[in-house]
């Protein structure tokens, strides 16, 4: 009977671990994840309807768009918007080059689904945007970016772009300053999207999720088997 009790209660604390990670991708702009998972919890009860689920990725709500149109800066410093990736698919990540952790696995992971796609990861341009552009300049991009994949494309822009950027994509961001260090470090989240040919998200991959799953996911989307 104890055990039972336990296990009931794992599973409500995954369930509930879970609804929160959906409340904070899901919310709308200006709107806090408390208010997001209080909604949440309320369509559940309601009703409300759920989007589908792409394989491997998260469960995004009817309705929710995310991504979109942005304004940013290339890694040779020229502007570009969505319109400059051709109508084509994108892989994209938010972090940052002074990441000691999170962003160069996310990134080794991005690039190896690409490659993992064999001749069809052609489709698929592999993207990073800068959540730091106080530090990441294009020409630190650049460097950055070839260290995963030679195709890789590095954004960066003023904080205003940067800001817009991430809200299209609900990217959480702050400056994170710790007593014990000189330099700063930056909270975010860290999810990989896949972007189809209208700029919109076509499915959200959680961190650590694996190369062969995002490759499957993105070879179901764009219509060819992995290679």
């Amino acid at each position: 009977m104890l055990r039972t009790i336990r296990l009931i209660i794992l599973g409500l604390i995954l369930l509930l671990g879970g609804a929160w990670t959906y409340a904070w991708v899901s919310r709308a702009p200006g709107q806090s994840v408390g208010e997001a998972f209080i909604a949440l919890l309320g369509g559940a009860s309601g009703g409300g309807d759920a989007g589908p689920v792409s394989a491997g990725g998260v469960q995004l709500p009817t309705g929710l768009a995310l991504g979109g149109s942005f304004s940013l800066v290339n890694q040779e410093g020229k502007p570009v918007t969505e319109r400059d990736f051709g109508g084509g698919w994108m892989l994209i990540y938010f972090g940052y080059t002074f990441c000691p952790d999170v962003c160069p696995t996310e990134l080794g992971t991005l690039a190896a689904a690409i490659d993992q796609l064999g001749p069809a990861g052609a489709k698929v341009v592999p993207v990073f945007i800068t959540v730091d552009p106080q530090r990441d300049t294009p020409a630190h991009l650049a460097d950055y970016v070839s260290r995963f994949h030679p195709r890789m494309q590095g954004l960066t822009g003023t904080p205003e772009q940067v800001a817009e950027a991430a809200r299209r994509y609900r990217v959480y961001y702050a400056k994170a300053q710790r007593p014990e260090m000189t330099d700063y470090l930056m909270d975010h989240s860290s999810f990989i999207y896949l972007v189809g040919p209208d700029a919109k998200v076509r499915s959200l991959f959680r961190p650590e999720q694996s190369p062969e799953t995002i490759a499957a996911t993105i070879a179901a989307q764009i219509g060819r088997p992995t290679g």
